[in-house]
């Protein structure tokens, strides 16, 4: 099988680590199938998709609707970066699944319309699948709402033509969509269960998220839902794409 690739951007080692065991885990890989480039701290190497089965996209401190002149040199580099390597998986239809920021890397590279509006706190939603999302293979067999994580600090306001929409929340309209065939974007984590979102809150206590005195009661509020379902996604993204 090849690999897939994991392009990481969180800058503490224990959330990045975190994060790249809980893609290993729930899409079913060996640490030998999942290839990381931290980008917020190595430049992309080139990257030959012929070499991959897919490429995946995960969380991180980046915004894309921040203003140019407010993001830093690493952020400027990433985007100009992951727009790059964007060109050649929309004109292929290549396998690719983008977690939180994966929503601001594709939707911002199809047009839509991402700021502040439809911010989420971080802790559990109920997302709801839309009628597109019956066909969709990736999400047979899900139950119409089911429970995910959040916490993102900008969201999809208006989604491009390009895009189908497949899942909502009553707070953030655009939860998850594809593009083409094979290009997904999830506003919720699908690699996230009760122990990693507990580990994400005390690692990014003081970045603004929530008011740093009230970390514990947000793993209780996080870890008071039981969230089974977005894990069955990365799972599904995988045993489809492997090849």
């Amino acid at each position: 099988m090849k690999p897939f690739l994991l392009l990481a951007t969180r800058a503490e080692d224990l959330a990045a680590d975190g994060e790249y065991e809980a893609f290993c885990r729930y899409g079913g890989l060996e640490p030998e199938q999942l290839h990381r480039v931290r980008l917020e701290r190595d430049p992309l190497p080139a990257v030959d998709l012929d070499d991959y089965s897919g490429v995946l996209v995960g969380g991180g401190p980046f915004n894309s609707s921040d203003p140019e002149e407010a993001k830093g040199p690493a952020q400027r580099r990433v985007e100009a970066e992951l727009k790059a390597l964007l060109d050649e998986i929309v004109a292929r239809d290549f396998p690719f699944l983008g977690a939180c920021y994966g929503v601001g890397t594709l939707g911002a590279h199809q047009g839509a319309v991402i700021d502040s509006t439809y911010a989420e706190p971080v802790g559990p939603v109920a997302v709801e699948l839309t009628p597109d999302a019956a066909a969709d293979p990736l999400l047979a067999g899900l139950p119409q709402s089911f429970s995910a994580y959040v916490g993102h600090k900008e969201a999809v306001r208006k989604l491009p033509d390009s895009a189908v929409l497949l899942a909502s929340s009553a707070g953030c309209p655009v939860q998850m969509f594809r593009v083409g065939r094979n290009l997904y974007a999830t506003q919720f984590h699908p690699e996230l269960d009760a122990a990693g979102i507990a580990q994400r809150v005390e690692i990014y206590r003081d970045y603004g998220y929530f008011p740093p005195e009230e970390a514990d009661q947000v793993i209780e509020r996080c870890t008071a839902v039981e969230v089974t379902e977005p894990m069955r996604i990365m799972r599904a993204f995988v045993e489809r794409y492997a090849r």
